[in-house]
């Protein structure tokens, strides 16, 4: 499995970083049974939603950039945001095969 902190992620960091564009860092902090990425994993969104990397798959990441976008658009720093089995989303999101996730999402300045 492929780390996805390479090479390319960076080149696309460095790229929107160049053109002045919000950046969003989001890394997997912790993880608890079945889990699509290990911990460090990372990715980072733009402001317009593009992104680069993966911290899970299919609904989570899409909750995860609608989280990052969401910080952008108020000015927060930083969030930690967990997706758990027992959330009432948790189907929603794609966790009922009974992992848990947590990933810290910060801008990126």
């Amino acid at each position: 499995m492929n780390n996805s902190f390479d090479k390319k992620f960076l080149e696309k960091t460095n790229d929107w970083l160049k053109t002045n564009q919000k950046i969003v860092l989001a890394t997997v902090i912790q993880t608890w049974g079945s889990s699509p990425q290990p911990v460090g994993s990372k990715m980072i969104i733009n402001e317009n939603g593009d992104f680069s990397g993966s911290v899970s798959g299919g609904c989570v990441e899409s909750a995860v950039i609608r989280e990052c976008l969401e910080i952008l658009k108020k000015n927060i720093p930083f969030k930690k945001i967990e997706f758990k089995i027992s959330n009432e989303n948790a189907w929603e999101v794609g966790l009922a095969c009974g992992g848990e996730i947590t990933i810290y999402i910060e801008q990126v300045k």
